[in-house]
């Protein structure tokens, strides 16, 4: 018998609506986004991988008052966003991985009061796709583009079919918060939610890494520590020319030129790396621009003291260590990890919570790894003190140290 053939679902293109890109535009919209109940829906589109700078260039809304609104920051004055931030501040805001959007909207004064993450609160309902379109053809039945997501969005023009694109985005947003907010309560998991959206609003922003240097791609081929004081000074001479420059640094140079350049240094002299400099890599794009950026970078490094050069372990900080050292470390910690981590895995697959959104691996690895006690109360204040959740903590408590009383 042959199959039933499939039936191929149709493309959602939404109309985009004009552009608004002037203070007096601005201006004629500020007071139904203000009146409008009810939530709005938010978007962003920034040019990751093209830019340094993590801002907006496209801020998407709709309200039920006004449908949707794109709007270029990019010439709006500082008064025009003050008061596009009061009309929209005090609202509820329905955003998707709201995280993501949240720093480039808060450069602009842009700070919801309320928010509803429209992944999240899959994630929490246990639902086996969470990504804006494939949840839109779940829980909405349509399907979006998927042409421009990883444009350069800091183009100017910006294409009418980018924008369209981009319209699609905010389209649904609130139909689909409003369904899943029902099926949060359903599931006794509303409070949950509400802990979790708070929790997104009130992180700061994340600390910058003691040595951002030592993710270059491919550095493990560079064997020698005067080799890699080289990728810390051409790192460092490149993310200021991108930074000058507007530029996402692999723009400049790409990773693995750098790592390439600092592989043929010896723990003696930079002069074999210093003749890389000659190569294809280093001579288009921005890089063929600023020779003398990276000259004197590797010059710096031929002037290191042995001292002053960096080790070849990065510095761990406080937290706990890759737990497949922890049986040479720290075999009582590798016992703990042994038995609770089963025991909260099985707990997640219960409620239909993936585990990273039960509990963070880091804050996991750091209560095993060094547990200040072991008993109710310190289980408890630990897990308080890593910022775990109060539903979290009322449900992860008695198990682990339960757990711990076995190991």
């Amino acid at each position: 018998m042959s199959e039933a053939p499939t039936l191929e679902r149709a493309v959602y293109v939404p109309v985009a609506p004009p552009l608004t890109d002037t203070d007096d535009a601005l201006a004629a919209l500020l007071p139904a986004l203000a009146a409008s109940p009810g939530p709005v829906a938010v978007d962003t589109e920034r040019a990751s991988g093209f830019t340094y700078s993590g801002r907006a260039y496209l801020i998407q809304l709709k309200t039920v008052a006004t449908g949707i609104l794109l709007l270029d920051p990019i010439p709006l004055s500082a008064s025009s966003l003050a008061g596009l931030a009061q009309a929209l501040n005090p609202k509820e805001w329905v955003l998707h991985a709201a995280s993501q959007d949240l720093p480039a909207l808060r450069e602009l004064g842009l700070d919801p009061a309320r928010l509803f993450d429209t992944e999240l609160a899959a994630r929490l309902l246990g639902r086996p796709r969470v990504g804006l379109g494939p949840l839109l053809e779940d829980v909405v039945d349509v399907t979006l583009a998927k042409d421009h997501g990883n444009s350069d969005w800091s183009e100017r023009p910006l294409p009418d079919d980018w924008l369209s694109y981009a319209a699609g985005d905010v389209e649904f947003l609130i139909e689909l918060a409003d369904t899943l907010k029902g099926e949060l309560v359903a599931a006794g998991k509303a409070d949950w939610a509400v802990q979790e959206f708070d929790h997104v609003l009130t992180q700061p922003p994340p600390a910058p890494k003691p040595e951002p240097w030592r993710s270059t791609t491919d550095i493990h081929l560079v064997h020698t520590r005067r080799g890699l004081a080289t990728v810390r000074a051409i790192w460092e001479a490149r993310d200021a020319i991108a930074r000058d420059l507007d530029l996402a640094p692999h723009r400049v140079v790409k990773d693995r030129a750098i790592a390439a350049l600092a592989a043929r240094v010896t723990e003696t002299s930079t002069g074999p790396g210093r003749a890389a400099l000659q190569f294809r890599e280093w001579r288009r794009g921005a890089a063929r621009d600023y020779p003398d950026d990276f000259r004197a970078a590797i010059a710096a490094v031929d002037a290191l003291e042995e001292a002053d050069l960096p080790s070849f372990k990065a510095p761990r900080g406080e937290a706990a260590p890759s737990v497949g050292l922890w049986a040479r470390k720290n075999p009582a910690a590798a016992r703990r990890w042994r038995t609770v981590r089963p025991v909260v895995r099985d707990l997640a697959e219960s409620l239909t919570v993936p585990m990273e959104n039960l509990v963070a691996p880091r804050a996991l690895r750091n209560l095993l790894w060094d547990p200040a006690g072991l008993d109710p109360a310190s289980i408890e204040q630990q897990l308080a003190a890593a910022d775990v959740r109060p539903w979290q903590r009322a449900l992860l408590g008695p198990v682990i140290a339960d757990a711990l009383t076995t190991v």
